[in-house]
């Protein structure tokens, strides 16, 4: 009996290879570095079923509300400006509070202690770790790569480009994990 049992499990196993290994997560990360390149935060992202978790640790960052956004390329040298605009291949406004957006790359704003500390967890459905494939948004880890940026002011969700979320004073080149 156990022998037919396990011959009829590894059958089914073939015959559904994906099933074997739907539980597998799908993970990205980022080292976020401030403006003189010392590391002052981890960023991870983890693909579900229906979108990104997204983790965020942070240390020796200025008290506050502060825009954070995901951006369409995976380079943050020589400076900041490297990771370019926003993920938006749709050409989406920017802004979660905006009737033309959100763009790909939007995310609520990041709240840092007194202390400088920061931990939160965002979830978004507009991108994915891996794809696109059919039916899923633009990938983080694409040809040319992602990075996480945090900006220096918090983002109002609505105005242009930014949501007046000011400069850059961290960011991060997302990478598999």
């Amino acid at each position: 009996m156990g022998i037919l049992f396990i011959t009829a499990t590894v059958l089914a196993l073939m015959a559904t290879p994906t099933a074997a290994f739907a539980s597998e997560v799908t993970t990205a990360s980022a080292e976020i570095a401030n403006a003189a390149g010392a590391v002052v935060g981890k960023a991870i992202f983890e693909q579900t079923p229906t979108g990104v978790l997204i983790f965020v640790k942070a240390w020796n960052l200025p008290p506050g509300p502060h825009g954070i956004h995901l951006h369409a390329v995976g380079s943050c040298t020589p400076d900041f400006s490297a990771a370019a605009g926003h993920i938006n291949p749709d050409k989406a406004a920017h802004g979660l509070r905006n009737p033309d957006g959100p763009d790909n790359g939007d995310l609520p704003n990041l709240y840092v202690a007194a202390d400088g500390t920061v931990e939160a967890e965002f979830f978004t459905t507009r991108v994915s770790v891996m794809g696109p494939a059919q039916g899923h948004p633009p990938a983080l880890l694409d040809e040319n790569g992602s990075a996480v940026v945090i900006h220096d002011m918090p983002d109002d969700h609505q105005s242009q480009p930014i949501g007046g979320a000011g400069g850059r004073i961290g960011c991060g080149v997302i990478k598999r994990s």
